[in-house]
């Protein structure tokens, strides 16, 4: 598989298809189901999913919560000038340490080092302060923020919610509960699981009452999500890294399952990625409760140590997610089904139907 391209990734999408708004209800959505050992499909919808997971199976979900993390500063070029000029845009991306944060700021080229953002409130009033430290690619800035009572708070007051660059609208007042899950608790990510996006209250019980076991981990999603993959060859592909946390309750859940036999369902390419990345860690052996970062980039030929079964949303043409797909249930029959969803006229990306592959 090393002699992959980029471009094998490729499919033909229509832009109507690209969901620009959330489905009228919570777990509305179509979804399509892909037997991955024989690449055959079925239309469903996401409602059935209780009735495709088996008793015992142990489903894994991201509780990561998005944070409003678009910001919107103006420049003061010396720290006596009085009256900031200039509107920047500032997308949070990771925490740096205490009070610093690696941002992406547009228009770049007008955002130096040694410079100050101030970014007001409605009402005029400066809330948060920043100084420019470092400068890197394609907008990537150090910020240090003068210190706050609580950033967080100050942010979910000021900041609008990180919808994709794919929907073209601005955010609206809706998208504070529909671009987050209803499980969302530990805030972080920049980007929403997406695949959590589908699950209602009602869904949750439904799995439960079936037999199946839930669990929960940590993965913050960042921008690198979407970040355009600027090679040609999928073997010189790499990944922004990202937080994650696995917790000792999720850790011994998913090492009981694997001794048991019983399959793994992740939720979400993040849980994929978070649980192969804690395997590969732990050599074979089981998984232990821990936090760190991942970079890990899985394509076709990645062994998986622990997921069997996956719900996921559907990707962008030649992203490192269809990628993650291929490998699960392989290119060919991914491709096919992908082909399939268009025909049907399945709806896209972050607000946009799933598929289940078991």
């Amino acid at each position: 598989m090393s002699g992959l391209r980029v471009a094998d990734f490729d499919f033909e999408l229509p832009e109507e298809l690209i969901a620009q708004q959330p489905p009228a209800e919570r777990g509305s959505s179509r979804m399509l189901v892909l037997d991955r050992e024989t690449g055959a499909w079925q239309d469903s919808v996401f409602t059935e999913l209780p009735a495709m997971l088996k008793p015992g199976d142990l489903l894994v979900l991201n509780d990561s919560r998005v944070i409003p993390a678009r910001l919107y500063a103006r420049r003061t070029l010396r720290r006596d000038r009085e009256k900031p000029t200039g509107r920047i845009e500032v997308m949070l991306t990771e925490p740096a340490g205490k009070d610093q944060w690696h941002a992406l700021v547009r228009p770049g080229r007008k955002v130096a080092i040694g410079e100050r953002l101030v970014f007001p409130a409605p009402d005029g009033s400066i809330l948060l302060e920043a100084e420019v430290l470092k400068r890197g690619l394609y907008g990537d800035r150090l910020l240090r923020f003068a210190p706050c009572s609580d950033f967080f708070a100050v942010v979910e007051s000021i900041g609008h919610v990180p919808l994709p660059p794919y929907i073209h609208r601005d955010d609206a007042a809706a998208d504070r509960e529909r671009y987050q899950t209803v499980f969302a608790r530990e805030r972080g990510s920049v980007a929403a699981p997406t695949a959590g996006l589908h699950f209602t209250p009602q869904v949750l019980e439904a799995i439960a009452a079936r037999g199946v076991e839930i669990a929960r981990l940590t993965l913050h999603v960042g921008l690198g999500t979407f970040a355009p993959i600027r090679v040609e060859r999928v073997a010189q592909v790499r990944l922004h890294r990202e937080r994650y946390t696995l917790s000792e309750e999720t850790a011994e859940a998913v090492n009981r399952a694997r001794r048991e036999g019983r399959r793994v369902v992740a939720v979400g390419t993040t849980v994929v990625r978070t649980l192969e990345a804690c395997a590969q860690r732990a050599e074979g052996g089981a998984l232990e409760a821990h936090s760190g970062t991942t970079e890990i980039f899985i394509s076709p030929g990645f062994e998986f140590r622990v997921v069997g079964g996956l719900l996921t949303n559907f990707h962008l043409p030649q992203s490192s997610l269809l990628m993650l797909v291929s490998a699960f249930a392989g290119r060919e029959h991914v491709l096919a089904a992908y082909r399939h969803a268009v025909e049907e006229r399945y709806r896209f990306f972050s607000y946009g139907d799933c598929m289940f592959l078991g």
